[in-house]
């Protein structure tokens, strides 16, 4: 995996080739909300222009994998490396809001979404959905991918869901509420330029 980053202004270049998939990515912390999204999985795109848009970050991605196989490398692997161009475009993290948080309602699904960007990775999962896939798409890549988001970004994520009956509803509350909460804990603390912690590093 290759990355580039200009921490000056908090963007990042990934670009990961193995033997299952080849991405490049461009990440910019302050942008528009603006997704230039092709990773062959229809679904897995659409969550990710709902994560652009609502975080404000820009995410410019183009994927190729295995789909012949089925989309588990695709969207583990584009997680991936969105998680190592946050970190990435973070640099050390100075200034930062470091936590955020969103409860995110979509008709009759309400998704929590707790976020620490410590640099120690954590995840907790605690979402039931009512259908094995929405589409073609196995809803069991919802966990894959934000494990994965969270193991390279070094964050710690928490996703609750305490009810929904709708597949597709609870897994764009959830990629809305983690937007949200990004947006809240990588965007700049007018009160304070340190890095967020008493121990001087993250």
């Amino acid at each position: 995996m290759t990355q580039k980053s200009t921490a000056a202004n908090r963007q990042a270049r990934v670009n990961r080739k193995t033997r299952e998939t080849d991405i490049s990515l461009t990440l910019n912390l302050d942008g528009t909300g603006t997704a230039k999204v092709h990773t062959g999985v229809g679904f897995f795109d659409h969550m990710l222009e709902h994560l652009a848009r609502h975080s404000m970050i820009d995410i410019d991605i183009s994927a190729t994998g295995d789909l012949h196989i089925d989309a588990h490398h695709t969207v583990e692997d584009v997680s991936l490396v969105i998680g190592s161009a946050l970190s990435t475009a973070l640099g050390d993290k100075r200034g930062i809001h470091r936590y955020g948080f969103a409860s995110i309602p979509m008709e009759d699904t309400l998704a929590n979404v707790a976020l620490d960007l410590s640099g120690r990775p954590a995840f907790v999962f605690n979402v039931r959905f009512p259908t094995p896939k929405i589409g073609d798409f196995d809803v069991e890549l919802v966990h894959e991918s934000l494990r994965s988001l969270a193991n390279t970004a070094g964050m710690n994520l928490h996703v609750n869901v305490p009810y929904g009956s709708n597949s597709h509803h609870v897994a764009e509350a959830i990629f809305k509420a983690l937007a949200k909460s990004l947006r809240q804990a990588v965007s700049m603390d007018p009160c304070h330029s340190d890095i967020p912690s008493t121990k001087g590093v993250l």
